[in-house]
């Protein structure tokens, strides 16, 4: 058995009110993010790096459905192939998906769907699909595009998540078995910049061991730049 925690945003240390929980490991679950926008912007470059390194890399980290031009020109991050796996291809043109799809094992993070994720999952699936830019605000359906495949859908809750969040919770989920309601979060965060400067995030972020919200590595940096143009021009 081991002794579940997350981790503090700022180093790797975690408090001990989180570690309590424990969870029996399930063998790495993959993870597809069909990428339906015609360019990477830095906060979503930040997302998708945070998402290779809690899920394992390429191995088990995949955008598929990606612009041909985008695909030809790929920042140097995501051209790395250790990091993501890439593909102009729909979901279902991943053989190995389409294999899992055949015998039910893929599974749809949808908003719209009846049931929420829980930890048997894991034992039920071994893809798991993200439409688009779950981070969206205010959120459009991007899921719908993926209805059509008929994966069996999940949700998970009613807030809106970042796609990393998404991720980091699905993988908290089925892999190291903690239920969704377990899970401690921070909805709408307000980051502070000074006596009279912050931002409202309008979303929900999992919680590190100081309740503060986990974000990619840069990405207060990157909201900071933004804030005095207004962070709606950033999404």
């Amino acid at each position: 058995m081991k002794i579940f925690s997350f981790p503090s945003s700022a180093d790797t240390q975690s408090s001990s009110i989180y570690s309590h929980y424990y969870y029996s490991s399930t063998a790495m679950a993959n993870y597809v993010v069909e990428h339906m926008e015609d360019g990477i912007f830095p906060w979503v470059l930040l997302e998708y790096l945070a998402v290779s390194k809690d899920v394992g890399g390429a191995d088990h980290f995949f955008l598929t459905s990606m612009n041909p031009d985008l695909h030809a020109s790929l920042p140097p991050q995501l051209a790395d192939k250790s990091v993501v796996t890439t593909t102009t291809d729909e979901v279902i043109a991943l053989p190995a998906v389409s294999a899992a799809a055949a015998a039910g094992r893929v599974c749809l993070l949808d908003p719209g769907a009846e049931q929420e994720l829980v930890p048997e999952d894991g034992d039920r699936f071994d893809w798991y699909v993200f439409g688009g830019i779950l981070g969206d605000h205010p959120p459009r359906d991007r899921t719908a595009e993926l209805r059509r495949y008929g994966f069996a859908g999940r949700r998970l809750g009613p807030v809106q998540m970042t796609t990393d969040t998404a991720i980091r919770v699905t993988k908290t989920v089925v892999e190291e078995r903690l239920p969704l309601d377990k899970i401690p979060y921070v909805d709408f965060p307000e980051l502070r910049w000074s006596r009279r400067e912050s931002t409202e995030m309008p979303f929900r972020y999992v919680a590190d061991a100081n309740n503060e919200p986990i974000m990619p590595e840069g990405m207060r940096e990157l909201i900071k730049a933004d804030a005095s143009r207004g962070f709606g021009d950033m999404l």
